[in-house]
């Protein structure tokens, strides 16, 4: 009972020790506490509106209409056929990697003009002209300082180029992919939720266009070849075969220039 006593006893001292010093500082503690809610609602004024944009892709599996199987079975008869590459849907994982790649993004930059929209506040609407910046590319320093060779400054220091554009996409926009759900999403994060609207508009144009084009190409490609095998076969059974291939090579050709 005393122990249980003396230990009440040092809490109750603690906390009249605790009280005393905060009326002793009550002012400078209201002071800092007011300063602190001020500096929130201002950095809150100051921060930019952060948009998002989402784009979801639902990829086609391709269905089974026979095709293959006729194709394999020429393929037995004319050795030569192994070479043809049918037409078929993309997959997820290569439609993700299209939309995550260099290449893709590059088209984006450079065909729409973006890095005036990526970096507008170093972009003059009025001049049309750029704010050079030194401190733009802090590792452009590091050969100066080293002594190294100074050819791989990219030409204009200070100015942006499609590498930082880039990065600047990289922090931007994600790719998401759902394996369950069978869906990609882009989404897109930007101060301006028209343009973040219109970004993730431009994934999707330039992704069908290149998507189209690899149709065409794969399409022109296989037609050819058939063609070739076409006059170097005799049996007629295998001849309707080839020419209903030929018929599928160039309705999907058709159906590529459709898309675009």
């Amino acid at each position: 009972m005393n122990n249980e006593s003396s230990a009440s006893n040092n809490n109750e001292i603690w906390v009249v020790v605790y009280w005393r010093v905060i009326m002793k500082h009550r002012k400078m503690i209201g002071t800092l506490v007011l300063t602190a809610v001020i500096l929130t609602i201002i950095i809150s004024f100051c921060m930019k509106n952060i948009y998002g944009a989402k784009a979801i892709i639902t990829p086609i599996s391709p269905k089974d209409s026979g095709g293959n199987s006729i194709a394999a079975g020429i393929m037995q008869q004319v050795g030569g056929l192994s070479a043809i590459g049918l037409p078929d849907s993309s997959s997820s994982a290569e439609i993700v990697t299209l939309l995550k790649s260099n290449i893709l993004r590059e088209k984006i930059i450079t065909q729409y003009n973006l890095l005036p929209v990526l970096f507008s506040d170093q972009w003059d609407d009025n001049t049309k002209n750029w704010e050079k910046r030194a401190w733009y590319n802090p590792l452009s320093l590091i050969p100066s300082f080293m002594g190294g060779d100074k050819r791989g400054i990219k030409k204009n220091e200070g100015i942006p180029d499609v590498w930082d554009g880039l990065r600047k996409l990289d922090d931007m926009v994600k790719i998401n992919n759902n394996v369950k759900d069978k869906t990609i999403t882009i989404v897109v994060e930007f101060d301006d939720p028209v343009m973040a609207a219109n970004i993730a508009g431009y994934f999707l144009a330039e992704l069908n266009d290149h998507m189209s084009s690899e149709a065409k190409r794969v399409a022109l490609t296989n037609r050819k070849y058939l063609e070739q095998q076409l006059d170097q076969t005799a049996d007629p059974f295998i001849k309707q075969k080839i020419y209903n291939l030929i018929a599928q090579q160039i309705e999907t050709s058709m159906m590529a220039e459709v898309k675009e």
